[in-house]
């Protein structure tokens, strides 16, 4: 069986194929700026996340962005979601 990670299917793994693999196991921002020194296509993600995040937490996303950063803070806070994992600027 073929090492999943040859890409090139050459019998090696280079290191192109090890930053590769690497960046398709990453699962979050902070994982791809520990490994690779940025955020990769994480940052594109943000705005999706967090209104995922919001929706299923029972949250209206329009509202919340409208809404001043005290009340929003507590909105977010009591729906189980950290404020500083998302950005509002």
């Amino acid at each position: 069986m073929r090492n999943w990670m040859d890409l090139n299917g050459d019998g090696e793994i280079d290191s192109s194929e090890m930053m590769f693999a690497g960046e398709m196991l990453c699962t979050s921002r902070e994982e791809h700026e520990a490994l690779f020194g940025d955020a990769g296509d994480f940052e594109d993600d943000a705005k999706d996340d967090f209104e995922i995040d919001a929706m299923a937490a029972g949250l209206d996303v329009d509202e919340l962005e409208r809404m001043n950063p005290d009340d929003r803070t507590e909105a977010l806070e009591e729906a189980g979601l950290d404020p500083d994992d998302y950005d509002f600027d």
